[in-house]
């Protein structure tokens, strides 16, 4: 694996795990990583609707979204 794929790897787990600590009073699974954890925090009950787009420099009104 090339050195721009382990960064990237990086970043999502760490996304991941965030999006979990957001979500769960509870430990993140064991042998989750990545992507997969990704996965099984957005099937948490509380999910919701996930906004992963966030930023105080941007109003909603300068984000296009896919239709």
């Amino acid at each position: 694996m090339d050195r721009k794929n382990v960064k990237r790897n990086e970043r999502l787990h760490k996304e991941a795990e965030g999006l979990w600590a957001a979500l769960s009073q509870e430990p993140p699974p064991q042998g989750l990583h990545g992507a997969g954890l990704l996965d099984a925090a957005l099937h948490l009950n509380s999910a919701g609707p996930y906004d992963r787009l966030y930023s105080p420099h941007l109003r909603p009104s300068q984000i296009t979204r896919p239709r």
